[in-house]
């Protein structure tokens, strides 16, 4: 996240940058930069992880309502079972049919709801300073592979120039060779010249084309860009900035570091949320149902008649028949709607759950998050260390930059004048191929250094301005 430095070991050489793109088609860094924010998957990826953390969040919000359900059964048996509407075994086809409603709500268990939800708000926060995090890696990312590119395509154009110098030099030779007064070492030295400055012009677009494959990848968009239409105004001031300065801005404007300070938060947190498993939990109660049944009815008076009992009476040696009144009735269905309204019924009451003994569930549970919380106090801490590291070593490489730089434009200077000697004397004959070749490639090479040096100035300063929380364009 922070060991961008690693950036520079990609800058094989460049030169300085000149605008050569029409206006029209010219995309600066922060086009770069804002095609990324909205199309890298990276970022993209963040926000997900973000939007999890928002739901739970929610989640932990809303347990603080109370739980409402319902339901409702409607079923059909048959033989023997048990009549929902009077408890007794009958042996029929039965319609049967249920309806509750219940409601339960925490009025104590320990603050783990509270603490739940307070964990949560921090993992929110701490998940919309990581999504912070990736937009300031992304923002960085780009800006090191845009000069990247632009290192490159300078590079292209460097090795371009110096095989354009070595042609001119070898067709004058080979003038010279088709006259008989030329010198054929030099004729030959130029030849193995051109060859080595083709090779480097290939591996110079080979290393522009990977350059911009990893700029695309970043900005992962189906807009065509070229390394010609990218442009950056240059700049090459020394800036005062000291070590601790770029730490103390880092610790208050770097989000990686802001998101790890909430997951400490809310680790510790986790803690009193997992104690909760020692307090009692005591809820409220209540709950209302109703039931049907086809078996039930309605018996309506029809009136009597007499019936024989079985018995008889004897009189005077005659047995006579024994008779009785019994009622009769009706047996009327009762209605569906009425059967669930006369059999409502409810109840109200106070529940307490006591832990007692759970297997140790508790113990090992605090014991969990303890180990949470101080994990991600030494991520904290690695994290602020790993900072300091990378903001030192890049101020000493910015330092280093910048003092390089002054001393490579005396040795520019110095190898112009012995390469402007040299080549004077190599087209009067007074010089040797091998003289020449020397100075140019001195020349070539102290122009690459000076290049590098300024480019790695420029790096290392965007690398401080991005810990420093500037927006590097």
């Amino acid at each position: 996240m922070f060991i961008k430095s690693l950036k520079l070991a990609f800058i094989a050489c460049a030169c300085s940058y000149t605008l050569n793109a029409q206006e029209t088609q010219n995309i600066s860094l922060q086009e770069c930069v804002e095609i990324a924010l909205t199309h890298n998957l990276d970022l993209k990826a963040a926000g997900l992880r973000a939007e999890t953390e928002t739901i739970q969040f929610k989640q932990s919000r809303n347990a603080l309502l109370p739980s409402v359900n319902a339901n409702y059964n409607l079923g059909l048996s048959n033989g023997r079972s048990i009549d929902p509407f009077t408890n007794s075994y009958v042996n029929e086809e039965l319609t049967y049919s249920n309806a509750g409603l219940s409601i339960n709500t925490t009025l104590f268990d320990g603050f783990r709801i509270l603490n739940t939800l307070k964990q949560n708000r921090l993992n929110k926060a701490a998940a919309e300073m990581e999504i912070e995090e990736a937009r300031q890696n992304l923002v960085l990312d780009v800006t090191l592979n845009f000069l990247q590119v632009l290192n490159f395509r300078e590079l292209v154009k460097l090795a371009e120039t110096r095989l354009i110098t070595s042609k001119e030099q070898l067709n004058r030779l080979q003038k010279l060779q088709e006259e008989e007064t030329g010198d054929p070492v030099a004729y030959h030295d130029l030849q193995g010249q051109v060859a080595l400055d083709q090779s480097a012009v290939n591996d110079a677009n080979n290393s522009l084309n990977n350059a911009l494959t990893d700029l695309k990848f970043l900005l992962n968009t189906e807009r065509s860009i070229e390394a010609s239409q990218l442009v950056l105004l240059l700049d090459f001031e020394l800036r005062e900035k000291t070590v601790d300065g770029v730490y103390e801005a880092a610790l208050h404007n770097l989000a990686a570091v802001k998101a790890k300070e909430l997951r400490e938060e809310a680790a510790a947190k986790g803690v009193a949320v997992a104690r909760a498993q020692y307090t009692p939990q005591i809820s409220l109660f209540a709950n209302f149902g109703t039931n049907y049944s086809s078996a039930a009815r309605l018996f309506q008076d029809a009136g009597t008649q007499t019936v024989q009992t079985g018995d008889f009476v004897t009189v005077a040696g005659t047995d006579y028949a024994v008779f009785t009144q019994e009622g009769l009735f009706n047996a009327l269905p009762i209605a569906y709607t009425d059967q669930f309204n006369n059999n409502l019924n409810s109840a109200a009451g106070v529940s307490v759950n006591i832990p007692i003994f759970n297997g140790f569930q508790a113990k090992n549970a605090v014991q969990l998050q303890k180990v949470n919380r101080d994990q991600a106090s030494v991520v904290l801490e690695q994290t602020k260390r790993a900072l300091k590291q990378n903001i030192s070593k890049t101020y000493a490489d910015l330092q280093a930059a910048s003092k390089n730089y002054h001393f490579l434009e005396d040795q520019v200077r110095a190898y112009e004048e012995s390469f402007r000697i040299n080549e004077v004397k190599f087209n009067l004959g007074v010089s040797t191929s091998v003289a020449y070749i020397t100075s140019k490639n001195n020349l070539d090479n102290a122009r690459i250094n000076l290049t590098n040096a300024r480019y790695a100035y420029l790096l290392t300063s965007r690398v401080l301005d991005y810990y420093s929380g500037v927006i590097p364009f």
